[in-house]
């Protein structure tokens, strides 16, 4: 069956469609081209300029997060404090690896503040940060910065899946006890997820029927 003959209207709508791609498209790599310049300034050496550089990341959000986390091993360590400072303030799940891997860094204010972007990021922050538990707890500052961040999730009651993970780290041989507890504490998370999925789950109908005490066969 041959295909019917594209009317006006069709054709209309067809332009219309490739306009609006050809905007999106153009937003897209204007805002693409916005950061660049943005990074740019950051990288700069005008402290005034990557102050306000880096406040115009943080407002433009998640666009933003892969520039700022492939900067955050650039040489300049003030380079490093405004990224660090950035992705602590804009708050979004992507950035969690780049801030585990920052709890390393040589600076201690960036170790900080990749260790208060963490805090905010809650759960999201916990798988990487396990998983940099059970292959680098022989950093020290990994197991430091990983300490304050438990503690401080902790309070946000996340606290359970990782105690003893807190233990290990605070105990006489965290090298060896680290990877440990951080792998039970990963596969505890994972069953959390899978409790959590089935809990949203609705129950079948069967299961209804029969906590409601109704069947099929009911004639009440």
């Amino acid at each position: 069956m041959g295909m019917a003959p594209q009317t006006e209207d069709d054709a209309w709508l067809e332009a219309m469609k490739r306009v609006k791609r050809s905007h999106a498209a153009l937003g897209s790599s204007k805002a693409s081209a916005e950061i660049d310049a943005l990074i740019a300034a950051l990288e700069g050496d005008d402290g005034t300029a990557r102050r306000h550089a880096r406040e115009a990341l943080v407002a433009r959000g998640r666009p933003a997060v892969r520039a700022l986390t492939e900067r955050l091993q650039y040489p300049n360590e003030g380079v490093r404090w405004a990224v660090a400072k950035a992705l602590s303030e804009i708050e979004d799940k992507a950035s969690a690896p780049a801030l585990v891997l920052a709890l390393q860094d040589k600076g201690f204010a960036i170790r900080w503040l990749a260790a208060e972007g963490l805090v905010a990021l809650k759960r999201h922050a916990l798988p990487p940060l396990l998983r940099a538990l059970v292959g680098q707890a022989a950093s020290v500052r990994l197991r430091e910065g990983a300490l304050h961040v438990l503690h401080q999730l902790a309070r946000h009651g996340l606290g359970n899946e990782t105690r003893s993970v807190v233990a290990a780290l605070e105990g006489p041989a965290p090298t060896l006890a680290v990877p440990l507890a951080a792998r039970d504490a990963i596969d505890r998370l994972r069953g959390t997820r899978r409790r959590r999925g089935a809990l949203k789950r609705p129950p079948s109908r069967l299961r209804v029927c029969r906590l409601s005490g109704w069947s099929r066969h009911d004639d009440r």
